[in-house]
């Protein structure tokens, strides 16, 4: 009982004294439209990036990024923990098959939604959209084999193998303009010219490793699930 009183006790102190540096830091009601204007005025000039959310996103707020994308890992890690049963779990046969014309309009639409969850994190520095935006697409994309297909399944090896690789690039490249600028994800690449495809530097890098982790965690969540016995 003692403990968790100290717990309690050491855990409002830590809060209260974030909470203080914050507000001397920032104090409530004072006009920070300089931020505002920095993103909107300069934003393009040292982003190189079309889309001013993702210069914000990706730039000026990426170190948040990275900690929404591992809240993403840990989600899926969870998922697969509280729902792993085997090695080889065996998907439960649907006792309703889906028509044949289902099943044809989801092999012939499949490779169109993974190509456009692509194109949408590979123009995210140019239009409206991202990486996240364009994993879920491609995630859609397989939500729609499964319920068009009873027996289909994905290679986990392969997604996993994937989904590292692209958080380990997103990682690298933080860590790379932390040590060559001075902080995490600086733009270590020319900005080009904002606008055509090849700009904005390492954002558009950035974009497509997140496109490809977000869409494999998300479909192998949505593979454990549809794997589960109910």
């Amino acid at each position: 009982m003692t403990k968790r009183i100290i717990s309690i006790i050491v855990l409002i102190l830590v809060v209260g004294a974030l909470f203080l540096t914050i507000s001397e830091t920032a104090p409530f009601g004072e006009d920070k439209t300089t931020v505002s204007h920095r993103y909107i005025y300069n934003g393009v000039d040292e982003t190189g990036s079309a889309n001013l959310v993702t210069g914000v996103v990706l730039n000026y707020r990426g170190f948040d990024t990275l900690g929404e994308v591992t809240v993403l890992f840990v989600a899926a890690t969870g998922v697969g923990a509280a729902l792993y049963s085997s090695k080889h779990p065996v998907r439960k046969k649907s006792k309703v098959e889906a028509s044949l014309i289902v099943r044809t309009a989801s092999r012939l639409l499949f490779p169109m939604m993974l190509l456009f969850g692509a194109y949408i994190f590979v123009h995210g520095h140019l239009t409206p959209g991202g990486g996240f935006q364009g994993g879920a697409v491609i995630a859609t994309a397989f939500v729609f084999r499964y319920v068009s297909d009873t027996r289909y399944s994905i290679d986990h090896v392969g997604f996993t193998k994937m989904e590292s690789a692209s958080g380990m690039i997103f990682a690298g490249l933080g860590i790379m303009g932390l040590i060559l600028g001075g902080y995490f994800l600086m733009n270590v690449l020319p900005n080009g010219t904002p606008g055509e495809l090849i700009s904005a530097g390492i954002l558009p890098i950035i974009y497509i490793a997140i496109g490809i982790k977000v869409g494999a965690e998300l479909t192998g969540i949505i593979d454990r699930m549809m794997g589960v016995e109910t």
